[in-house]
């Protein structure tokens, strides 16, 4: 057994690996019980959210792995935290749980490859197993990055979809003479059946300013929060509009006639280029077919007359 361990690197990185789990495992545990006891003396939450409802999360073994990964004090956590915002993860501790995710996914690739080792080893030998493992490494660290990007990114066309909606029920709002605090709340109860995840970050905009927040800002963490352009667009616009005094009313009418003409330019942009984007399928699919279904016959008519002169 130990030859089969000097003779074979990758399985002795997997060995090594399932030892630092097993080692990682009762200290996180512990770490996880203390931080619960602390919790329940102190008698509030665990702060552990996912979401605008405030649920709490159930991955308290993760994020206290997660916090032993991270400073709290980094950009890169700052960053990591309006990306997690933007896929619908409002949450403090987010940031934390989702390394300790990527962290317990890049074991859990080696663990699993580890467990078919007995199926593969007559397949995968020697420096194929720590390629394998090294692969394996790779797919578990950046497998919930790309998932949490496709969230977000599903999230902002879902807010995208909504975004001219929003804009014209705020201009109609806005002309009917209510305020624009008011006009945004409702705003949110009318965009909740249709656009769920727009309405809520309009709700969410709503507490900021009811808690004291201003008005510029918070429609400024708005933006952040959709990554939308046209959020951007719209808070720089309105802060102008509060700065130079001049009417919100207008001052939206001009905005969503423009949005309207861009959205048209993107919609005859896209027409435009469906063209040259259905070249490569008709060559090498409909072209050949053609191809075939025209040059058949005369080849079939020419072996004909080829065996009648043999």
């Amino acid at each position: 057994m130990l030859q089969d361990f000097l003779n074979n690197p990758g399985l002795l990185i997997f060995s090594v690996t399932i030892l630092a789990l097993s080692v990682l495992a009762p200290l996180l545990i512990s770490s996880s019980r203390h931080r619960s006891r602390v919790n329940d003396r102190l008698g509030g939450p665990d702060d552990l959210a996912n979401g605008p409802a405030g649920s709490q999360t159930k991955f308290k073994l993760i994020e206290s792995l997660g916090r032993r990964l991270a400073d709290p004090t980094s950009s890169d956590v700052s960053k990591l935290q309006t990306r997690l915002m933007q896929a619908g993860y409002f949450s403090k501790s987010a940031p934390y749980v989702y390394l300790g995710v990527r962290l317990f996914s890049l074991i859990a690739m080696q663990v699993a490859l580890f467990m078919a080792w007995p199926f593969i080893h007559d397949y995968v030998l020697g420096a194929g197993l720590l390629m394998a493992s090294v692969v394996a490494a790779v797919i578990g660290y950046l497998l919930p990055s790309m998932i949490l990007d496709k969230q977000v990114e599903k999230r902002k066309q879902a807010c995208r979809d909504g975004f001219p909606d929003m804009m014209d029920l705020l201009v109609a709002c806005i002309q009917a003479g209510l305020s624009l605090d008011a006009a945004v709340l409702r705003i949110a109860d009318e965009l909740g059946g249709r656009h769920p995840h727009l309405a809520a970050q309009l709700h969410l905009m709503t507490l900021e300013t009811r808690a004291g927040r201003d008005r510029s800002s918070a429609w400024k963490n708005f933006a952040v929060r959709l990554g939308l352009d046209e959020a951007r667009s719209l808070a720089t616009m309105l802060k102008q509009s509060e700065d130079l005094g001049t009417s919100v009313g207008d001052t939206l009418s001009v905005f969503a006639d423009d949005m309207r003409e861009k959205r048209m330019l993107k919609a005859e942009e896209k027409a435009l280029a469906l063209p040259a984007k259905l070249v490569l399928p008709l060559i090498g699919f409909v072209f050949p077919s053609l191809l075939v279904v025209l040059m058949l016959p005369a080849v079939v008519r020419m072996m004909w007359v080829f065996e009648a002169q043999a």
